[in-house]
């Protein structure tokens, strides 16, 4: 690990190699910290939604953490989290399945699944081990995040009932689930999800194993950074309102706010138009693809080739990539400072989250270069 002990770490390898493609700069450090942080506040089991960054050095530096299983979505994320931590528990909680897929996670030991209707129950009935665990994903029509996951997965209350007892009747483990969609900062969010879980479940008369609050804990893009701590105790205390002394055991699956803040991103300006706008060295089909989908994080800092930071008085530009699509623009304009020049760097903090994840190689571009600094 290279240590730039007299200035930010990021700041002093731009200034060192003048790098001319986007590089992602990673605290283990960062990370492991964050990890704690959910472990000691979450009242319940921690694990980490891999689709979120599911890079080597992530789920090492997690699982070291003490992050002791991982909310994994297909066969490839399954077999990453088995390389570096082979005893992990897996969760299989993407609700929809191929048969191919089924019997790969029951090779790989998977003993945990959910579903969100009668035809994928079917396809775990007899393929997977006969008293797996298998949740409910219920959707509400709740407000609070940037989008919706209840538009593609989950199934309204009384169909959920339904679905409980088919998996009770089957000699399953019955569970439940939710999400309350992505960059969700809203607590109400989460109880109104926990109060309608504790609905379910009376009208279906099965007392639940765990209740899984999904993810969608929001990262730190623009403003304060959200309030998790005050999410969690939410949680603990809806759970003690809806579902009592004989409350399920809980589980989180965090994903953007577990791995967000251990990287920040660097693009360079490649060229700088008279009517302000610029290109820079990726764009919406590599690192910046969550920047069209959520909208821009305000946490960037620009750099000069010689290592200081420009302070001109902010001006809206538009920031195209660099391929020679014209869709590759960011939807929005971002405040930049005004003497801003070809050659400087845009360094965006927070960025750890589906940025290699989504990052295509679109006309020989995309992000290639992660650098392990000591912090960021």
């Amino acid at each position: 690990m290279r240590d730039f002990p007299n200035m930010s770490a990021p700041r002093a390898h731009l200034l060192r190699h003048a790098p001319d493609a986007p590089v992602l700069y990673f605290s283990p450090d960062r990370l492991q910290a964050t990890a704690r942080a959910f472990l000691e506040g979450f009242p319940g089991l921690v694990t980490y939604a891999v689709k979120a960054n599911p890079g080597e050095e992530v789920l090492a530096n997690l699982a070291r953490a003490g992050i002791t299983a991982f909310d994994v979505a297909s066969p490839a994320e399954m077999r990453a989290v088995r390389a570096v931590a082979p005893d992990a528990a897996l969760h299989y909680n993407n609700p929809v399945r191929s048969p191919a897929e089924v019997k790969v996670a029951a090779e790989m030991g998977v003993r945990s699944f959910s579903v969100d209707c009668l035809n994928e129950l079917d396809k775990l009935t007899g393929a997977v081990a006969p008293d797996a665990e298998i949740s409910i994903r219920l959707a509400l029509p709740v407000v609070g995040a940037a989008y919706d996951f209840g538009e593609k997965f989950g199934v309204a209350p009384e169909r959920a009932a339904d679905l409980l007892r088919a998996v009770v009747a089957r000699g399953f483990t019955p569970s439940m689930t939710f999400h309350p969609g992505t960059q969700c900062a809203d607590p109400s969010a989460w109880g109104s999800y926990i109060a309608a879980s504790a609905d379910v479940a009376r009208n279906a008369g099965v007392r639940l194993h765990r209740l899984n609050v999904g993810g969608g804990f929001a990262s730190h893009r623009t403003g304060a950074a959200p309030d998790l701590a005050a999410i969690f105790a939410h949680i603990g205390a809806q759970m003690a309102q809806h579902f009592g002394a004989d409350a399920p055991t809980l589980v989180c699956e965090p994903g953007r706010a577990m791995v967000a803040e251990a990287f920040s991103m660097a693009v360079r300006v490649k060229a700088l138009r008279d009517s302000g706008a610029i290109f820079v060295n990726d764009g919406v089909y590599g690192g910046l693809t969550e920047i069209r989908d959520i909208g821009a994080p305000d946490r960037i800092e620009v750099i000069a080739p010689g290592g200081t930071a420009r302070c001109g008085a902010p001006q809206p530009r538009v920031v195209f990539g660099p391929t020679c699509d014209s869709i590759d623009r960011l939807p929005a304009p971002l405040p930049l400072p005004g003497d801003l020049a070809e050659g400087d760097y845009l360094l965006i903090h927070g960025m750890g989250a589906y940025t290699r994840s989504l990052s295509t190689e679109f006309n020989g571009y995309g992000l290639r270069d992660v650098v392990t600094v000591a912090c960021l």
